[in-house]
């Protein structure tokens, strides 16, 4: 004879917990203290508890389904912050829709549109690196669709997002390069719409300041950050009558380049030029030398964009809510300049 299906009376009952206690503990819910999640969770493995998402989502009227956009899911960011909320999603038993804009505006307008069509319950959105107009996310709004942003955010008080403390990384990545003895830094930026590189570079300004040094313009390069840009940015660095002695750079992939530049050219790292980097990407340890970045905590930060997004989902709270991640400087050979010989 099959063995019964356990249900969450059934764990509530040996808990002698409330039905609804154990509802939210299963779904990962904040207000939950970890203790009874682990409780929750441990006995729910014992007896093969397995939630019935269909009845559930008929039940509630809902697809059981969340929407995610994302800029692109190549490399270990994005990847990583999938992997933290697609844990917790899946966990409270919702199933998950990714779609990648490819950076690029038109596409993400019709990503929107695909989660709409879907009907999804909620939807996490880092926008594009070419998104100016934020118009068609207030399609979103108006359905009443819980919105969370996440990493790219919008500037506004009235929205829900879980972001880095970017400002911090770019002046912890800076003061780390002063602290080693470099004073001329150059930066290599990313688009300014985008809060991420305002922020990064606004924690670059502020480390210089605090050194009494001023930001010189031709030390401060703007591109689109990809690996190509890196390689031209150090290119001009390198034509410079006084070249710098040290660059923080507002992503891995620009910093890629502009290393290749410099073993080309001969020049050693740190010795010559000591780099920084940003977002703490996995090839980041294979680079010789290994290059300093900024851990985004991406993880992390997926874990706590999908949760913000559940509760939203499950309590309908109105208040928008902004979750700040503190960052991690991963000091390596590339940035220890105060070694040189």
């Amino acid at each position: 004879m099959a063995q019964k299906r356990a249900s969450i009376s059934d764990i509530a009952k040996e808990l002698n917990l409330a039905v609804s206690t154990v509802s939210r503990a299963l779904s990962g819910h904040s207000r939950i203290s970890e203790a009874t999640r682990k409780r929750v969770w441990k006995l729910a493995e014992q007896l093969n508890y397995q939630p019935n998402h269909l009845a559930a989502a008929l039940r509630k009227g809902r697809s059981n389904t969340l929407g995610v956009i994302v800029p692109h899911i190549d490399g270990y960011f994005f990847s990583q912050v999938m992997k933290g909320a697609e844990a917790v999603a899946n966990r409270a038993g919702f199933n998950v829709l990714l779609c990648q804009s490819n950076e690029d505006y038109g596409q993400e307008q019709k990503n929107v549109d695909t989660m709409i069509n879907a009907q999804v319950d909620g939807i996490m959105v880092s926008v594009a690196r070419t998104t100016h107009d934020y118009k068609h996310f207030d399609k979103i709004k108006k359905r009443d669709i819980p919105l969370v942003f996440f990493d790219r955010i919008l500037d506004s008080p009235e929205v829900n997002a879980v972001e880095l403390d970017d400002f911090q990384g770019g002046y912890q990545s800076t003061k780390h390069l002063l602290e080693q003895g470099c004073r001329r830094i150059a930066h290599f930026g990313g688009p300014q719409h985008l809060n991420i590189y305002i922020n990064r570079f606004g924690g670059y300004r502020q480390a210089l300041l605090e050194y009494g040094i001023p930001v010189e313009e031709e030390l401060v390069l703007f591109s689109e950050m990809w690996e190509a840009d890196g390689r031209t940015g150090m290119e001009q660095l390198l034509a410079l009558p006084k070249p710098p002695e040290a660059v923080f750079s507002a992503s891995d992939f620009s910093m890629v380049g502009a290393m290749r530049v410099l073993k080309e050219r001969k020049l050693r790292i740190p010795e010559d030029i000591a780099l920084s980097g940003f977002s703490n990407e996995s090839f980041t340890l294979l680079t010789e030398p290994n290059l300093t970045s900024v851990d985004q905590c991406c993880e992390e930060m997926g874990l706590a964009a999908m949760r913000l997004l559940l509760e939203m989902v499950q309590e309908h709270e109105q208040a928008p809510r902004k979750i700040v991640i503190q960052p991690r400087l991963m000091k390596r050979e590339s940035s220890l300049w105060h070694q040189r010989p």
